[in-house]
Order: structure tokens, then C-alpha cells, then sequence
């Protein structure tokens, strides 16, 4: 499922949506469908060819708990 940005129309709400196939998006504020789909912005690395690291151990999540991803 592809999440879609959206700004409404009738009152300008931005919003993200997960949007399965043969569904149409509403807009959680107002409730309508006329939507204008927005350009999605996703980040990337910066100019200095250096990568992004993980926080320090425990931010990631992993379910054995800090230090399980092997990151750090």
C-alpha cells in the first residue's frame, strides 16, 4: 500500500494516507475527496558522500533490545 500526500481542496489540510487499490482518499478533517495529490519529498544524503547512521544503540527499535542490529 503506497502511502500518498494530499492537500484538500475545500480547506486546504495537508495529510499523508494509506491508499489501497479501488479506494478513494477523504480528507480526515472535513471529510472530502477532492484532493490534489502533492509531490512526495523523501530525504537523501547530503553533499559530503558521507552516510546517515543510526542513533545510539536502542533508538533502532530491534526487538532484542540495544545493541542487537550490530550497528554500533
Amino acid at each position: 500500500m503506497p502511502i500518498h500526500e494530499y492537500e484538500c481542496s475545500k480547506c486546504g489540510h495537508e495529510f499523508e494516507a494509506l491508499v489501497r487499490p479501488g479506494t478513494v482518499a477523504d480528507c480526515p478533517s472535513c471529510h472530502s475527496t477532492e484532493l490534489e495529490k502533492r509531490l512526495s519529498v523523501f530525504a537523501t544524503a547530503g553533499s559530503t558522500g558521507h552516510a546517515a547512521h543510526a542513533g545510539p544503540c536502542g533508538s533502532c527499535g530491534h526487538p532484542d533490545g540495544p545493541g542487537a542490529c550490530a550497528l554500533h
